[in-house]
Parts: structure tokens; C-alpha cells; sequence
């Protein structure tokens, strides 16, 4: 398992549009994918679990990857944490 914390840069945080961004990047990848955040844990695979976190700029993101290609999940989702949409 990898763990690694993110700081989110996007001036609006992550709401509907980003979220949905990173849920279907993480659905790529075979690992467990999970998202801590504010005290909550989320399954980094699911939409509507990823907005109960309530993701705002500056916040500090943990992501955690597990099992085949979770080398991978980590870099591709970790860059879309830190990336600022429009």
C-alpha cells in the first residue's frame, strides 16, 4: 500500500466537475483507491463518496492506493489533486 498527502490548489476545491475527473481516471486502475480528507475516508472510485468529503482549496488530501498498479493510481490521481480546473 502507498499513502501519500496532497494540497488541493483548485480556487473552488472539488466539487462535481473535478471530482468526476478523478473518479474516472481512478476507475482505470485494478488497486483499492481511497481518499481521507477532513477526517472522512471515501472510496476514491465513487462520485458521491468523494463530494461527502467537502474538499476545499488548501485543504490537505491523503491518498491511499493498494494492490496492482497502485504506483501508477498514485501519480496520475495525485496530479489531478493538485491540478486547478476551470
Amino acid at each position: 500500500m502507498l499513502s501519500n498527502t496532497f494540497t488541493v490548489l483548485n480556487p473552488t476545491g472539488l466539487h462535481v466537475r473535478p471530482i468526476k475527473t478523478i473518479v474516472q481516471a481512478a476507475s482505470e486502475f485494478p488497486c483499492k483507491i481511497t481518499v481521507l480528507a477532513n477526517g472522512k475516508k471515501a472510496n476514491g472510485k465513487s462520485s458521491l463518496s468523494m463530494l461527502t468529503l467537502g474538499i476545499k482549496m488548501n485543504d490537505e488530501v491523503t491518498l491511499e492506493t493498494d494492490g496492482e498498479r497502485e504506483e501508477e493510481a498514485m501519480q496520475a490521481i495525485g496530479a489531478l489533486l493538485v491540478q486547478i480546473h476551470e
